[in-house]
């Protein structure tokens, strides 16, 4: 079997390094073969780089010298963690998308700019939890009209009528977890009602926003990708395959 550079290079340094170890524990071949049950001779061809390393030989032999596995292989280095953002523009919104990789649970941070209009709740399968990073979030749900503060959280059913936007003051930073019904949270928030709410509010989208999910794009599962609420975005997953006559989404 053929392996890559870089997988050949590692096997050939798994003997060096099993000698090293067995030479700073001051263990003898002997000694070590009495404690795995591996001969003398294997062990020494293993060292030398003779024998190629398996799972079968190195596990008895980290367990004699009390190491974990990753030090007799050498681990590979972890690769650089940090995403990429790639800022897109919805309704007039910034989301930054902060998972890399599809999934049920995605995660944004969404910039709202200031602005008005009426709300237009919308319902859609999902269930949502929002954090607020700064600014202030005015977010009316179902029967509920509340002020969100910076450090208030709130999740909820995206089956309930929803709509969040901006108080009209200034601009918002929040933070968006979306996935599908059942993935939950479980944080409370405790934000202040909205007292005489204005019929007209804030949003961070023009009232023409075209109903439908933000980002129809499916996932590669063809599944539509779960994507946040955009201010008055009515966030209701449009059909991957509408009927081309009828044109409802």
């Amino acid at each position: 079997m053929e392996h890559s550079p870089a997988i050949a290079q590692a096997l050939a340094e798994v003997g060096p390094r099993l000698k090293r170890l067995r030479l700073r524990r001051g263990v003898t071949l002997a000694g070590l073969s009495r404690t795995t049950g591996i001969s003398k001779s294997t062990l020494s061809r293993l060292e030398s780089g003779q024998r190629r390393p398996s799972l079968e030989l190195l596990l008895p032999i980290a367990q004699a010298h009390q190491v974990p596995l990753d030090e007799l292989v050498g681990a590979p280095e972890v690769g650089d963690p940090r995403i990429r953002l790639t800022p897109q523009h919805v309704n007039g919104n910034t989301v930054l998308p902060l998972t890399r990789q599809p999934g049920p649970l995605q995660t944004f941070k969404m910039v709202l700019p200031a602005s008005r209009s009426t709300p237009k709740p919308c319902t859609h399968e999902g269930y949502e939890w929002l954090y607020v990073l700064s600014g202030r979030l005015r977010l009316v749900l179902a029967d509920h009209d509340l002020v969100m503060d910076p450090g208030e959280a709130a999740e909820f059913d995206t089956r309930l009528p929803h709509w969040f936007g901006t108080t009209g003051t200034g601009p918002v930073e929040v933070l968006s977890l979306f996935g599908r019904q059942g993935e939950r949270m479980h944080v409370r928030a405790k934000p202040r009602r909205l007292r005489d709410a204005p019929d007209s509010a804030p949003d961070s989208a023009p009232d023409s926003a075209p109903d439908g999910d933000a980002n129809p794009t499916p996932r590669p599962d063809t599944e539509p990708a779960p994507y946040p609420d955009t201010g008055s975005s009515p966030g209701s997953r449009p059909d991957p395959d509408p009927d081309p006559g009828t044109g409802d989404r």
